[in-house]
């Protein structure tokens, strides 16, 4: 991928600051392949007591005491779930806005936009996580839909069997309305 393309991203993202009202911290984290940037996603193990058993998300999750900061956060949860080390040979390219769950107000979520420079070997925490997919963000860009719930219709990104809505659908396509903006 160009550098410059990487560059204008970067422009249209936030640097991370501590004071950004969030306490939890879910990582985008990107990686060039043929066909395009695609963006990593992982299907949530189903558990009775999560809210969010079994959907599309993005990987990460809430603040720990021990953390300093919810860079931290992200670095740990992403290592825990997926394997892999946002530490090692990867880019932080800065955050997007602070999103509040609409399923419970009270936590607030700061996406960490990544780019990895490697293929990373993935490694499932099979108590949280079921299945991990690399989705181009073209397909999402082109597969913009809604998705029929018990709760009423709610826009969604539809790709084959993958179905991304709720507060995941609204930071990617807030992500990909920022960096629209910067690389326009």
């Amino acid at each position: 991928m160009s550098e410059t393309i990487i560059n204008r991203i970067k422009k249209s993202l936030k640097p991370f600051s501590r004071g950004l009202g969030a306490n939890a911290a879910v990582a985008i984290i990107l990686k060039q392949e043929s066909r395009g940037l695609s963006v990593l996603l992982v299907k949530r193990a189903e558990n009775p007591h999560d809210p969010w058993s079994g959907q599309i998300a993005l990987p990460g999750g809430k603040r720990m005491l021990e953390d300093r900061d919810l860079k931290e956060t992200v670095v740990r949860e992403i290592h825990e779930e997926t394997g892999i080390d946002l530490t090692g040979r990867c880019e932080f390219l800065g955050v997007t806005r602070t999103l509040r769950s609409r399923l419970n107000p009270e936590i607030k979520v700061l996406p960490f936009v990544f780019l990895l420079r490697y293929e990373p070997k993935i490694q499932l925490n099979e108590a949280e996580l079921e299945r991990h997919h690399w989705i181009p963000i073209d397909e999402l860009v082109r597969n913009e839909s809604a998705v029929d719930l018990e709760s009423g219709t709610r826009p969604a990104f539809i790709i084959g069997d993958v179905k991304i809505w709720g507060l995941t659908f609204r930071i990617l396509r807030g992500f990909m309305q920022e960096i629209s903006k910067g690389t326009s």
